[in-house]
């Protein structure tokens, strides 16, 4: 079976949550079928990669990438000369391409949709959202298979785009570790990080991450600050830190330099998040806006580490597989966001469920997305 990918932005190498969501999407589809992703110039190939890249979009600078209609003459030429006869694209922004290929040149067309997009920018208040929206129920209503990321996207599209149930499919973010990560890993990680912050071992590890100039990431902080560590302070007796890592934190923050006697540290961009992920004690998910699922606590869930979240931040992660390792919280609730990081510190240590290895493992994750377009009629 040969597969092509139509991805819009750089994701090689893969930094951020999404540009990681669809890298090891293609990495791990490569294993078990042919599939060349139409792309960006900027991307970097190697040779790690399970899948072709090809240059076709042009610059990610464009103004003009997503309206140009040459595309479609240069797509619908490589498709037929390769011999592929299915199209993901990735995102529904180039759909309207999508359409066009689906239409003349007898491609099946396949929409991963990362987000429910119009519901996202409606909640961040842009004035266009309804324009999206009916844009989106285009798109996804004219696929042939839509792959949706989490349970709650598929059951809203089916519900608002009225779409056919069976041609709906959830295709979760995935992690690449089989088994959970083990103490002893966790507690090297963590004597390292402490020692790196001249702080003792028994100080609890409160852990938070994003790009830090996306409104909902923005937002998670500004509770962080001035809600949730000023309840917190009241109830830990232990010392504790919580530490912010991620990108493009707004200068008017001045790098949370007046919260640092307020046990906040900021590290902001670092090379391996997932170093922290592990020496953390907790991860905090203090998130009520955006969309989809949110990438960052499936990798904390992944290293082991407990979390706390808000319900609609921990969107896409069945409690069924996450036991006592996330504890949710109704939306905005501040002083039930403190208690439960309180209650997490004093919580006995455990690994989180095999299952939640088995649910959002890539190798299960592409190997469904590979049966589901193998049936497809």
């Amino acid at each position: 079976m040969k597969v092509a990918s139509l991805v819009s932005y750089k994701i090689i190498p893969a930094i951020s949550g999404g540009e990681k969501g669809i890298y090891y999407f293609l990495q791990y589809f490569g294993k078990y079928a042919s599939i060349t992703c139409y792309t960006v110039s900027e991307n970097e190939a190697t040779e790690k990669e399970n899948f072709i890249t090809a240059p076709v979009l042009g610059s990610s600078k464009s103004k003009f990438r997503y309206i140009n209609i040459f595309l479609f003459f240069k797509l619908r030429r490589l498709l037929i000369g390769s011999g592929i006869k299915t199209l993901i694209i990735e995102h529904p922004y180039y759909g309207w391409l999508g359409f066009l290929l689906k239409k003349f040149a007898g491609i099946r067309l396949i929409v991963h949709s990362h987000n429910i997009e119009n519901e996202r920018f409606r909640t961040m208040s842009k004035w266009w959202w309804k324009i999206l929206y009916y844009y989106e129920r285009f798109i996804h209503r004219a696929a042939n298979l839509n792959f949706f990321i989490t349970e709650e996207d598929k059951e809203y599209a089916i519900r608002e785009f009225q779409l056919n149930p069976q041609r709906c499919i959830v295709i979760t973010y995935g992690i690449e570790n089989e088994n959970a990560v083990s103490f002893k890993e966790k507690s090297l990680a963590k004597e390292l990080l402490c020692k790196e912050l001249n702080l003792t071992t028994n100080t609890v590890l409160i852990l938070f991450n994003g790009t830090l100039d996306y409104p909902p990431n923005r937002e998670g902080l500004d509770m962080i600050l001035s809600e949730i560590n000023p309840r917190l302070k009241k109830l830990i007796t232990l010392p504790y830190k919580i530490i912010v890592c991620g990108l493009r934190l707004p200068q008017e923050y001045n790098e949370l330099k007046k919260y640092h006697s307020d046990n906040i540290i900021y590290k902001g961009f670092v090379e391996d998040i997932g170093f922290y992920f592990k020496a953390a004690d907790i991860f905090i998910n203090p998130i009520i806006e955006g969309g989809g699922i949110k990438t960052k606590l499936v990798e904390a869930l992944a290293a082991n580490t407990p979390a706390v979240s808000f319900f609609t931040g921990a969107y896409g992660i069945p409690q069924s597989v996450t036991g006592n390792h996330l504890k949710i919280v109704d939306d905005r609730n501040h002083e039930k966001f403190a208690d439960a990081i309180a209650a997490t510190a004093l919580q006995k240590k455990d690994n989180i469920d095999k299952s939640f290895f088995v649910h959002f493992y890539w190798g299960n994750v592409a190997k469904k997305a590979v049966r589901e377009i193998e049936n497809l009629k």
